[in-house]
């Protein structure tokens, strides 16, 4: 994806805070000598459901929501969105899922990966994205990438895509030519998202994106912007290509691509009349894109550990409630 480093912020949306889902609520004899006791209860019922539900610990989810207000605030003021979600892309981009390498986990960062031809220009974004991080040690370089794209897409009137933190970051980078070649057609656009486990509609939904941004000549051989309003999140990239060819507008071999294969124009099409299975689409593929290789195993874990330490908690408090209730009833 090639992506501008001058943007606007956009039209707004209110942020996707993460929010506890309470599910226990369990039918207590009422009694008014035990209204205490049975408030505890019903508070650790609460609180060990929240825990049972979280998928991070519950800090490192805090620490999260301060960075996406902070991301909001920094991509807004540098008008810097394009630069960001395509920062994330590149960075998740380079997975293999037959030897499960690369992929987000903020590699991008070292040297060696920052150097790649294809990152031309992100060394921006990464200086942008230590301001936040610099706030927010604890949150992984990894989560904050896919954060800022996850933001840059919402705070532009993009769909609101389901971000689950816990990326691990990696100081190993993947040899380079792993991100897709703008100059290639089909076949090549297929090679690269497919060893990604990504599909045809994955591969069409996720091109949307360049309704964002700008392309330079310095990063890319290629020069202008793919839509009237690069700073707007819509639909226009996919009505603008079934318009063929336009002096104005940029239109690369990849981007021709998606209306000369068969497989990928019913996708465009869709997309260019019905712009919310466009957003609809895009947000799951954006959610796929930013968990390539990312394992839940560990949060699977925590949750574990959160039920057995409930289970023995809210044993221990029922039983001190019951026996109190059976003191105070004789």
């Amino acid at each position: 994806m090639a992506a501008s480093a001058s943007c606007s912020s956009g039209s707004y949306k209110n942020p996707s805070h993460a929010k506890v889902i309470l599910h226990f609520a369990p039918s207590i004899s009422y009694n008014p000598l035990s209204q205490t006791k049975a408030h505890e209860v019903a508070l650790l019922l609460k609180f060990n459901g929240a825990m049972a539900k979280a998928i991070a610990d519950a800090e490192y989810v805090k620490e999260i929501e301060k960075a996406r207000r902070d991301l909001r605030t920094l991509i807004s003021s540098r008008n810097c969105a394009p630069l960001m979600l395509r920062l994330a892309w590149h960075d998740a981009g380079t997975y293999d899922v037959k030897t499960r390498t690369g992929g987000p986990n903020g590699s991008i960062r070292n040297a060696r990966e920052l150097n790649h031809a294809a990152n031309k220009g992100l060394e921006t974004a990464v200086l942008f994205c230590e301001d936040v991080k610099a706030k927010h040690p604890k949150v992984s370089y990894a989560d904050l990438y896919q954060l800022a794209g996850v933001v840059a897409v919402e705070i532009t009137g993009g769909p609101t895509i389901d971000f689950v933190p816990g990326r691990k970051d990696s100081l190993e980078s993947p040899a380079e030519g792993r991100l897709p070649d703008a100059k290639q057609g089909a076949s090549h656009i297929r090679e690269i998202f497919y060893r990604m486990g990504l599909s045809d509609r994955d591969i069409v939904a996720l091109s949307g994106g360049h309704t964002l941004g700008k392309a330079h000549r310095d990063r890319s051989d290629f020069e202008g912007q793919w839509t009237k309003d690069p700073f707007k999140f819509d639909n226009s990239y996919f009505v603008e290509l079934l318009k063929g060819e336009s002096k104005d507008l940029l239109k690369l071999p990849t981007d021709k691509a998606l209306v000369e294969d068969p497989m990928f124009r019913k996708y465009v099409e869709l997309y260019a009349k019905d712009e919310d299975a466009f957003f609809k689409d895009y947000a799951t593929s954006h959610k796929k894109l930013s968990e390539l290789g990312f394992s839940l195993k560990n949060h699977r874990s925590i949750l574990a550990k959160g039920v057995i330490g409930f289970g023995i908690a809210l044993t221990a408090v029922i039983l001190g409630y019951l026996h109190e209730l059976n003191k105070r009833t004789n």
